[in-house]
């Protein structure tokens, strides 16, 4: 038997002059500062570094093909890009780099599918990553691997060839986390010298997002949510008391989709973090702290998918994520579980599960949130204690 458990790299450019581009890898290895930065990407690496070179002081430009963290929350992904842009950092949306070249001065002049042109210090890639498998000669046993990416496709960790194997990163489709490819080889050692059954759960896993407002999410986005619920949703559109429009889902500028009405609860809260308290310059009154809670209401208001915005993502979403594994193994935790989850972090964890137990869904039963009147006010101070 044979293990694939190479990772990943950091994907090249594929553009002329794509060779001068540095990884995130040679960001922390440079022996100077990286200065007027242009970063290619826009997924969690691209982000997490363009947020700390601005805190730095540098002048960083972020590349966005199409969206921020594809995958994600998108309400939540345009709250990070809005809050980055809010503290310096800049975007160019709808463009990647056509070509890169040096210039006398050695700098690097960056022209984008866009038309424009901009002259940089550095040029960073942060476009994905490709499985490290192409010096392995796979296809040699007959393994199939991905033409654009190298990853595998895999079966609870077994690849199209029975006795070969893959974790980590270079599966397709499953979550890049370190502590994700350890729990699965060693679940996958005991399955096969252990004598175990059980397989890797990949669902459900907590993920935090370290940009300059931390992002932890659990579960389905929204997106993922009303996509994932459609078909119910459909046969609840097809009772006498709905119109057949709701048969069609459509998606206004704020996700508001009928399939989501039919089907789950959406319940949020804007709130301020006693830390984020105690300084103005936070400017908590348009960048506050933000919770998210996806409920099935098919299924006794199972909990789905969760998002936080706000200090200690890994700390809070890890803590949730525990109990969406332990209250109900197969659907989540209920919402009235997600309020009794035990309190890890008091300063902003108990705001958010305080506000996230007084939302109460509208009753118009039109709107998939609560309406204004029932949402809690802005705290503009500390909680007394």
């Amino acid at each position: 038997r044979a293990l694939v458990a190479t990772g990943g790299r950091p994907t090249a450019l594929s553009c002329p002059g794509g060779e001068h581009a540095i990884s995130s890898d040679d960001l922390f290895s440079l022996d100077k500062s990286p200065g007027k930065t242009c970063i290619i990407g826009a997924g969690y690496v691209a982000l997490e570094c363009g947020g700390f070179l601005t805190a730095l002081g540098c002048d960083t430009t972020i590349a966005v093909r199409s969206v921020l963290l594809r995958g994600f929350d998108r309400e939540c992904c345009d709250k990070i890009g809005a809050f980055m842009a809010a503290k310096g950092t800049k975007f160019i949306h709808g463009a990647t780099p056509s070509n890169i070249a040096p210039t006398a001065d050695g700098k690097y002049e960056v022209t984008f599918t866009n038309g424009s042109t901009d002259v940089f210090d550095t040029v960073m890639a942060a476009a994905g990553r490709t499985a490290d498998t192409a010096g392995l000669n796979l296809a040699a046993v007959g393994v199939e691997a991905s033409p654009k990416n190298g990853k595998l496709q895999c079966v609870d960790e077994q690849t199209n060839v029975p006795y070969v194997y893959a974790i980590g990163d270079v599966l397709q489709g499953l979550p890049e986390l370190t502590p994700v490819a350890i729990q699965a080889g060693i679940m996958l050692a005991r399955r096969m010298f252990g004598g175990a059954s059980e397989a890797m759960d990949y669902k459900n896993i907590a993920t935090a997002v370290f940009t300059p407002i931390e992002y932890g999410a659990i579960g389905l986005s929204e997106e993922e949510a009303i996509e994932a619920y459609g078909e119910s949703a459909a046969r609840v559109a097809a009772h006498p008391a709905l119109p057949d429009t709701h048969l069609t889902p459509t998606f206004p500028t704020h996700t508001n989709a009928v399939l989501g009405e039919a089907n789950l609860e959406v319940y949020h809260s804007e709130f301020v973090p006693l830390e984020w308290s105690l300084s103005p310059e936070r400017e908590t009154d348009t960048y506050s702290g933000f919770c998210k809670v996806i409920c099935d209401k098919t299924a006794n208001m199972n909990v789905v998918g969760m998002h936080y915005l706000g200090p200690n993502a890994g700390e809070v979403t890890q803590g949730y994520g525990v109990a969406m594994k332990k209250v109900s193994p197969q659907c989540g935790q209920s919402r009235h579980g997600t309020a009794r989850a035990r309190v890890l972090r008091p300063d902003c964890l108990t705001f958010a599960r305080h506000h996230l137990h007084h939302l109460r869904a509208s009753t118009s039963g039109t709107s998939r949130r609560p309406s204004a009147s029932t949402r809690p006010p802005q705290r503009s101070s500390p909680p007394s204690l």
